[in-house]
């Protein structure tokens, strides 16, 4: 019964704090980073040291505790765990570490440069290369999360089991995955600099890695 009851509050959990987390992401490629591209210089500042800072504390945070309690439910599974729970867990975790380590910290630099400006000074020189590295994650991540969530779901309604005799999907899963992950750290946004661009590269990984898991 307490394990029962763990489990369970564990998913509620990871659901609210995920809907926090992933709200945020699409409010931030699919509202704040279009209308950045638009507003006057004054406006993106004032947004920056007043708007930014509170959007990306729920942001993070809601990431922080999505993953736990996903660790939680997967400490749940243990062995059980199917190959959808494993390619979605996957997205999830670089989804997470991108936020924390690579969107959080430029967004910082980010913020505390227009806070400068705000107050009379200059923009700070590295807030210059810190804009496109948070632009990259953040839109990898949006790409991500469309296939991330559509594993998630699967796992519980259109489960392709465990890993035995699955592991050739999970590791050309992974593989794509990481490559397209070296490019959130050192490529370019390519297709994913537009909206319509990384919808569609999202609905276009869903494809490709469920074709992964349901024919190799």
């Amino acid at each position: 019964m307490e394990m029962v009851l763990i489990d369970y509050v564990a998913r509620w959990g990871h659901f609210l704090f995920g809907i926090t987390w992933i709200g945020l992401l699409y409010y931030f490629n699919l509202v704040q980073t279009e209308y950045f591209k638009e507003a006057d210089p004054a406006a993106r500042t004032d947004a920056f040291t007043k708007l930014v800072p509170r959007a990306l504390w729920w942001f993070r945070w809601g990431a922080m505790f999505t993953l736990l309690t996903g660790l939680v439910l997967l400490a749940g599974r243990g062995a059980g765990a199917t190959l959808d729970i494993l390619v979605g867990s996957t997205l999830g975790v670089l989804m997470f570490l991108n936020v924390w380590l690579i969107i959080w910290p430029n967004q910082r630099i980010l913020i505390n440069s227009n806070v400068q400006i705000k107050a009379g000074g200059s923009a700070l020189p590295e807030a210059a290369a810190a804009a496109p590295k948070a632009a990259l994650a953040s839109r990898t991540n949006a790409v991500f999360s469309i296939p991330m969530l559509f594993f998630m779901g699967s796992s519980a309604h259109y489960a392709h089991g465990g890993l035995d005799g699955n592991s050739t999907a999970l590791i050309v899963a992974l593989v794509i995955i990481l490559a397209l992950e070296g490019n959130a750290l050192f490529g370019k946004p390519g297709p994913m600099a537009t909206v319509r661009g990384f919808i569609a590269s999202g609905l276009a990984l869903t494809a490709v890695l469920w074709g992964v898991v349901e024919f190799l």
